[in-house]
């Protein structure tokens, strides 16, 4: 069969399908006039839709499959691409699960694609079957397939098997894809690597809605803890809680050099344990988006990253201060290492009208406390406060750390300096534009997990100096200029 583009292809006859058939149209092998191989899929032309919804561009994004020829056959249209050496669903089909360094390089050819991507196009159907290893990299394939069946299609038809088990809760729910829809599916993507199966099952429609929206996945067997941390926030419920593509690539350049030993490695451990038992916390059912579900989605993602970076601190504290006291609460804890205690405090969910015509938005807030006996010049120690806030990045929320101090036009020193406070009207006047009683004192810095080196080293430092009798007033404050640290 001869079919005429901008070149003329030979799709033999009959036609040899490659794969399965997909949800919208299928692939058949097809030779040039040169002799050429290649692979063109035909699109058929439904009502709602129409070409443009086919073709998005692509140009500089790293590990895509290009589209060598276009064009309209019959009542089809026809999409030409290279002749991939085979899709990640055949190789998946072969191997069942991977090894940890070959599903790490196939998440990170992936996550390269995402931020490439990221505030560009959303993919809306990643899945193994739209991934194909061509030139010794696997390439995201099908863009503006899904928008094109999104197009055509009725709400609930979701065409296309193997697309149910990857679509993240804002879907079902018939909400806007962005590219956290595309970061869920990775994660869905990256646990069927190493476990051999997708965390959702389905089988029907309904199952798959229901548990995507109320089910908790089942733990990672295979992944080391830091991964198993990586895949665990990318299947947030919550759309503005899972890592930005950048992040996940950084972070998954980072897994097959990550090398824990002794108390870390036990932390490690620990923080995977944390997050299975997080994601058990009951998923309540929405038919609707509203405020308060997305703050306590919200809430859940910021419970559970604390309790990782708390443990992690404590893990590092408790590995070399054998002498030092730990007192534990539920979800806090102290440590008392001579005079000196160190204290976290558990999360506290923020009430939004405590924190009226503020630039930006704060879910839950905590503080860490170092207190050391009054010194002669009535010195107690300093506490810096943990926000859950898209405090740099409207919409994109993580913890960061803080603190705050007196402004100097009122003179004087605090016992406590700097110190924390929870957003309200205290911190309020801090944070906006103009002097106030209270300044911000130390920058706002992103806490993320995976990259706590400089947290702990801070704070065990600051014990250290406190448990030794030498933890004074700052010689200056602001210690650190946080002049554009947050968002005005």
């Amino acid at each position: 069969m001869k079919m005429q583009l901008q070149q003329e292809w030979d799709l033999g006859e009959p036609r040899q399908p490659i794969g399965d058939e997909g949800g919208f149209g299928r692939v058949y092998e097809a030779r040039s006039a040169a002799g050429e191989l290649a692979a063109v899929k035909l699109v058929p032309q439904e009502p709602g839709a129409d070409r443009e919804l086919l073709f998005i561009d692509l140009e500089g994004v790293r590990n895509v499959v290009p589209i060598l020829d276009s064009g309209e056959a019959d009542d089809e249209w026809a999409l030409v691409m290279p002749r991939a050496d085979k899709s990640l669903r055949a190789h998946l089909d072969q191997h069942r699960s991977l090894p940890l360094d070959e599903a790490v390089r196939v998440l990170t050819d992936i996550a390269e694609t995402l931020t490439d991507l990221d505030g560009r196009v959303v993919h809306r159907d990643l899945k193994p079957e739209n991934v194909l290893l061509l030139d010794g990299h696997w390439c995201l394939a099908d863009f503006g397939i899904a928008r094109y069946a999104e197009a055509t299609t009725a709400k609930h038809t979701f065409k296309g098997g193997g697309t149910l088990p990857y679509m993240a809760p804002e879907c079902w729910k018939h909400q806007r894809a962005t590219g956290a829809t595309d970061i869920y599916a990775l994660g869905v993507l990256a646990y069927e690597l190493l476990e051999g199966t997708t965390p959702f099952t389905g089988p029907f429609d309904h199952d798959f809605q229901d548990q995507h929206l109320h089910g908790t996945p089942p733990p990672l067997t295979t992944a080391p803890a830091l991964l198993a941390a990586l895949i665990t926030e990318c299947l947030y419920r919550a759309p503005q809680s899972r890592p930005a593509a950048g992040n996940v690539l950084e972070r998954l350049r980072r897994i097959p050099t990550a090398s824990l030993s002794g108390g870390l490695a036990a932390l490690a451990e620990a923080n995977k344990a944390v997050a299975t038992q997080h994601a058990e916390i009951d998923r309540q059912a929405s038919a609707a988006v509203t405020e308060a579900e997305r703050r306590r989605d919200l809430l859940e993602a910021a419970q559970t990253s604390l309790s990782l970076i708390s443990e992690q601190l404590l893990t590092a504290i408790t590995k070399v201060g054998s002498a030092a006291e730990v007192r534990r609460g539920k979800n806090d804890w102290a440590v008392i290492l001579s005079d000196a205690q160190l204290s976290f405090s558990d999360p506290t969910k923020t009430r939004p009208d405590n924190w009226t015509q503020a630039p930006f938005d704060v879910v839950a807030d905590a503080s860490i406390l170092l207190r050391i006996p009054g010194n002669r010049n009535g010195y107690d120690g300093r506490s810096h406060s943990l926000w859950y806030a898209d405090a740099q990045v409207a919409g994109q929320y993580q913890w960061f750390e803080t603190a705050f101090m007196r402004s100097p036009l009122i003179g004087g020193l605090s016992t406590v300096d700097p110190f924390s406070l929870s957003p309200g009207r205290d911190a309020l006047g801090a944070v906006r534009s103009g002097m106030d009683v209270n300044q911000v004192a130390w920058p706002f810095t992103p806490l993320t997990l995976g990259d706590l080196d400089q947290f702990i080293d801070r704070w065990t430092g600051w014990l250290a100096s406190a448990a030794t009798g030498q933890l004074g007033h700052p010689s200056q404050m602001p210690e650190h200029d946080p002049s554009g640290s947050w968002r005005k």
